[in-house]
């Protein structure tokens, strides 16, 4: 069997500004290229065919941007009483199997997806979940990407809704929100206005169940169903890092 269509589901890395976090690429072309390779090994630029060697780019950001997978150390030391696992250490195994989309596109700023929510969503497509299913939280919010509104529109997923899932054998959990809780200054406002569980609840659930969930993804409505596809999110391998970048992919099947 080989695959009829790959939809790329991730946003790419570029120069901007990420809820006060800077991603600065400096691009090095193939002139660039030549004139520091030819400097460093006592050539010319013009000792490279045309004048031109290799082009290359610098990267500083943090791993948190765009398209990635955190790992069970970004929410905290522990999981399941165990050292939490690093982002190099996340098994493979959890990172290429069936995806699951749930419609939460009725669902925006500020709000909590519930157990309920999920259920509901899982009724409507009369699907069950099974262990190690990818599930896909299908917000929209990707379309505001390059809005000043895209960092606050997602809606997030609640410590219930998450521990329900993990408990159903899922290991990671995809939103096309800027992130998995709801936006940071929704979080506060609620957290000053007496919820005491507000601060990345859906975070923080990973302190009980060892799982992890993809941020920023893009372009799940071009997903032509609910559910039959795979999903592959390999993680950039970074040694003991919280987070890789993710080139993530749904794959549908030729039958």
């Amino acid at each position: 069997m080989k695959p009829k269509q790959i939809i790329d589901l991730s946003i790419p890395i570029a120069n901007a500004n990420y809820t006060g976090f800077q991603a600065s690429i400096q691009y090095w072309d193939h002139d660039e290229g030549a004139r520091t390779l030819g400097k460093s090994l006592g050539l010319a630029q013009d000792d490279f065919p045309e004048g031109k060697a290799l082009a290359w780019e610098e990267y500083q950001g943090i791993t948190h941007m765009a398209t990635h997978l955190d790992a069970p150390w970004h929410f905290g030391p522990t999981a399941e009483g165990k050292p939490s696992k690093t982002i190099d250490q996340v098994p493979l195994e959890w990172c290429l199997n069936d995806g699951v989309r749930l419609d939460m596109r009725k669902f925006g700023k500020g709000y909590s997806i519930t157990v309920d929510d999920v259920k509901e969503a899982l009724a409507a497509i009369n699907y069950e979940i099974k262990p190690l299913d990818i599930v896909l939280i299908w917000t929209d919010c990707d379309k505001l990407m390059n809005d000043p509104r895209y960092p606050e529109a997602n809606p997030g997923m609640s410590e219930e809704a998450t521990l329900w899932l993990l408990e159903q054998g899922v290991k990671i959990i995809g939103t096309d929100g800027y992130g998995y809780d709801m936006g940071f200054n929704e979080m506060a406002n609620q957290y000053r206005a007496g919820d005491k569980k507000a601060l990345w609840q859906g975070h923080f659930a990973g302190r009980k169940k060892e799982y992890c969930h993809i941020e920023a993804m893009g372009n799940m409505d071009q997903i032509p169903m609910d559910h039959g596809f795979t999903v592959s999110v390999l993680p950039v391998k970074i040694e003991k890092a919280s987070a890789g970048w993710t080139r993530c992919v749904a794959i549908i099947w030729d039958s």
